[in-house]
């Protein structure tokens, strides 16, 4: 299979640039796989689509302002960092202008509030740095950091908590779960009382995320790792919800990469804290969920593949169509989908 068979024509005028005043009136296109029907709705009439018993998983992951500026110690050159993987005062790094970053290298921001010490070469413009500094880190990035939006997002964004989900709570992602960014608190409550159960999971998004296909073959394309994690009491409740042949239903494609990645590990839900490179596209026999809430995703990505494994190549290209005519707004502050 080829990633060129997973490209589409998307108008420049459907790539959302800013997301919409309020999360819930975001636009929904229902997706059902048995049939192929399609159906034009908005995100609050999801309440209509999830039953009781159902459980709706989320990542509770947050986004850190992941990307810094700075310049190279001995010549100047402005470099730039995104933060991908932590592991103590090491961070793995995604590096602009990465052919002046050697071993050694010492990058500062703000003056030296805060240096980079280059201590690993890794492919494809990627390094391992520690990080020097006094104080809390997290309280340091906070103030010199920059919220890392897609490149594709040209327009300012006046408030930042718009790139977290309302229940952001665990630090450490470069990108946003964008599918969960339409719910909100309302609309939870909403669930809930219907008798619908919510379960968190986190997954730190990096490349394995949103780095583009750089090859032809799908086959050939390998998925860099995201560090996951899953309590026993949640795994104890999924794995019962499974048993009594309940719905489970992933909010994304972070938390179905989740899931499947254990079950397909495991056999079964259990307590983990560990990375996957889990890369799903067609073929994938999916053993953990049963319906998938998710946004419009780039041509020829990881994504859209994975969203063609749930249901059909056919069905998203499709579905994805009817969403052009009916101008969707598409990407991370754009309209949902639901595959049920």
């Amino acid at each position: 299979m080829k990633t060129s068979e997973f490209d589409f024509e998307l108008p420049q005028e459907l790539i959302a640039q800013t997301p919409l005043a309020k999360r819930s009136a975001s636009r929904l296109l229902v997706l059902h796989r048995s049939t192929g029907e399609i159906e034009h709705r908005h995100f609050y009439d999801i309440v209509d689509y999830l039953k009781p018993g159902d459980v709706l998983v989320r990542n509770n992951t947050r986004v850190i302002p992941a990307r810094l500026f700075g310049t190279k110690e001995e010549t100047g050159a402005h470099v730039e960092l995104l933060l991908l993987r932590q592991e103590g005062d090491e961070w793995e790094c995604l590096v602009g202008n990465a052919k002046v970053v050697k071993l050694g290298t010492i990058i500062p921001f703000n003056e030296g509030e805060l240096k980079a010490e280059c201590i690993g070469i890794g492919e494809k413009g990627l390094r391992q740095f520690r990080m020097i500094y006094d104080g809390i880190f997290y309280e340091i990035l906070e103030k010199l950091g920059n919220v890392p939006l897609p490149p594709y997002i040209k327009e300012k964004l006046n408030d930042p908590e718009r790139y977290q989900t309302v229940y952001a709570k665990v630090k450490g992602s470069a990108a946003a779960p964008t599918a969960g960014l339409h719910f909100t608190p309302e609309l939870f409550d909403q669930l809930k009382a219907k008798g619908v159960e919510v379960e968190d999971i986190t997954l730190h998004v990096g490349l394995g995320t949103f780095r583009p296909m750089d090859t032809e073959d799908i086959a050939d394309h390998h998925m860099h790792s995201e560090f996951f994690m899953m309590d026993q009491a949640t795994a104890d409740r999924l794995n019962q919800a499974k048993a009594e042949g309940r719905r489970i239903i992933a909010v994304g494609t972070t938390s179905c990469r989740t899931l499947e990645a254990i079950m397909s590990k495991y056999g079964e839900f259990r307590e983990c804290h560990e990375d996957t490179d889990i890369f799903i596209y067609p073929g994938y026999s999916f053993q953990a969920i049963d319906g998938l809430i998710t946004n419009f995703h780039l041509p020829k990505s990881t994504l859209v593949m994975l969203v063609s494994a749930f249901a059909t190549k056919d069905q998203i290209m499709t579905a994805y169509q009817a969403a052009i005519d009916e101008k969707y707004r598409f990407f991370s502050f754009g309209d949902s989908m639901f595959i049920e």
